[in-house]
């Protein structure tokens, strides 16, 4: 394993370096200084492998990946209201196919990344079958994104009908929020992202990993923006996204993987 991703990594660089050289006249350096730099607007639930994927990709190519984070129903907003990001990865299909109708978004580069997982996380629980039984105990507030702009929001909301559990429930903007809600212990449990849980190692209590028919598939797509598109930077980093390095980094953080052509957009 280690040595497949040596060998992937390795020829992405390569590839990067030849791709960059080749269309060097299209990189977008605005201010006329040497350090270029791209804007990526992520959903929430994917800022951790987000910064170890940009961290290879600066190394790589040295250029700076700036990260703007949020929900994917805000960070759309901003974008359909000038926001100047070059790529943005969502946590839902929609949103990106709703750039692209807009002609905002460019269709070819439109691609789902990750399947994202839900998770029903209980800082009491010690194991899985626990933190299910958590959601049927007493008297309990239970932490969501909220539906109406986070993906993950709506799965749980999904969840939650399927489920039938009878009690309060605290809503954060996003899954970020959901997540620091039962973090720091205000709240005891809440539906998160399984990525959010993988990302770190003191992580109190326990999760249940939520069954996929629970809720519509979390399949997060992202898509180079309008304004990128004669910059070749930005779209060397939708291409990395699309490489086998990159797709093990994902899959480490608990995301599922779609197949090549689910992966396609369409």
């Amino acid at each position: 394993m280690t040595k497949h991703l040596f060998s992937a990594k390795r020829m992405f660089f390569i590839w990067v370096a030849l791709a960059l050289l080749l269309s060097w006249g299209g990189s977008a350096d605005a201010g006329g200084s040497d350090t270029k730099e791209i804007r990526v607007a992520v959903a929430s639930n994917f800022i951790a492998p987000l910064k170890e994927l940009a961290k290879t990709f600066e190394a790589a190519t040295a250029v700076r990946v700036l990260v703007s984070a949020g929900s994917t129903g805000k960070l759309y907003a901003q974008i359909h209201n000038g926001a100047p990001f070059d790529v943005f990865l969502a946590a839902n299909a929609r949103e990106p196919a709703r750039l692209v109708e807009q002609s905002l978004g460019i269709a070819h580069t439109r691609f789902t990344y990750a399947r994202g997982r839900l998770a029903l996380w209980c800082r009491t629980a010690n194991t899985s079958e626990q933190a299910r039984a958590c959601l049927d105990g007493p008297d309990l507030r239970l932490a969501i994104a909220n539906p109406r702009l986070a993906p993950y929001g709506q799965a749980a909301q999904s969840a939650l009908a399927a489920l039938r559990p009878s009690r309060p429930v605290v809503t954060g903007e996003n899954i970020s929020q959901a997540f620091q809600l039962v973090w720091s212990g205000n709240v005891p449990l809440g539906f998160v992202a399984l990525s959010q849980l993988k990302s770190r190692t003191d992580i109190p209590g326990a999760y249940w990993l939520v069954p996929t028919n629970y809720h519509d598939p979390i399949d997060q797509q992202a898509v180079l923006l309008k304004r990128a598109i004669d910059n070749a930077d930005a779209q060397a980093f939708v291409q990395y996204l699309q490489s086998d390095a990159a797709r093990a980094v994902i899959e480490s953080y608990g995301y599922d993987m779609p197949s090549s052509q689910q992966a396609k957009g369409q």
